[in-house]
């Protein structure tokens, strides 16, 4: 009877130690499978952490940057600011240069206008015209035909000219000799020489005899090539034949601005 009981006991003892084993090698792999989950959750952690560190960097060097592009465009904003507060001030001075040139010539146009009234039209004129002013003189009044001696009416309006030049500053006096388009003949060579005859002739009478400032004068010949009449005409040739006397303002100060 015991052995009968022994036998189921120990069948029994036998299972329940086959099943702990089973459930512990299931228990023992569900903790490996858990450890190398638990490592790999910890390698992607450390992964995470290590791109918020770089993340984080990144967020500086941007910052870095927004910085120094907010400072730089900043400086350049005060730099184009004040670039366009010179290129103002500038503007504004060449434009009161340029007034100021004008109004010399307006006032001076008025002096030699009064200086020269008891000469009649057809023997001289006064003009304002490309910022210059063209005091134009007959062949008439100055020369008999052919010849660059100065006759002593235009002796006498070229003393009167030379007292307003005289008592104006800064300013450049072009003399320029002109004739019609008829060959000359004689003494002189050409049309040429003849201008440029003339032209000489009335810079050494306003330098020599009337003292005006021989630095502020030159003399030039244009010939035939300047007309301001047609040549076709006998009156168109008379008003070909002629000395110009361009009077300008010294732009010695305009050329100093623009060249800034």
């Amino acid at each position: 009877m015991k052995k009968i009981l022994v036998m189921p006991l120990c069948l029994m003892l036998a299972f329940s130690s086959c099943v702990s084993k089973k459930k512990f090698h299931k228990e023992q792999k569900r903790v490996t499978v858990l450890q190398r989950d638990s490592t790999d959750t910890h390698a992607s952690l450390n992964g995470c952490n290590f791109k918020v560190a770089d993340l984080e960097n990144e967020k500086l060097e941007i910052q870095k940057t927004l910085s120094t592009l907010s400072t730089t465009s900043q400086n350049a904003i005060e730099s184009s600011k004040m670039t366009i507060a010179e290129q103002a001030k500038r503007l504004k001075d060449l434009q009161t240069l340029i007034q100021s040139q004008k109004d010399i010539l307006t006032k001076l146009k008025k002096t030699m206008a009064d200086a020269l009234v008891n000469f009649k039209p057809d023997e001289l004129t006064v003009e304002l015209k490309d910022g210059r002013l063209y005091v134009s003189l007959q062949e008439k009044l100055l020369f008999k035909s052919g010849s660059a001696v100065v006759d002593p009416k235009g002796k006498e309006a070229l003393q009167t000219l030379a007292s307003v030049l005289n008592t104006t500053q800064d300013i450049s006096v072009m003399i320029e000799g002109h004739t019609d388009n008829v060959p000359v003949s004689g003494k002189y060579e050409d049309n040429w020489a003849l201008s440029v005859a003339r032209s000489t002739s009335i810079v050494r009478i306003l330098t020599l005899d009337y003292k005006v400032d021989p630095r502020t004068v030159v003399a030039a010949g244009r010939a035939e090539f300047y007309p301001v009449a047609d040549n076709a005409t006998v009156d168109g040739k008379a008003r070909n034949r002629r000395i110009e006397i361009i009077l300008s303002p010294n732009l010695k100060e305009l050329f100093k601005l623009i060249s800034q």
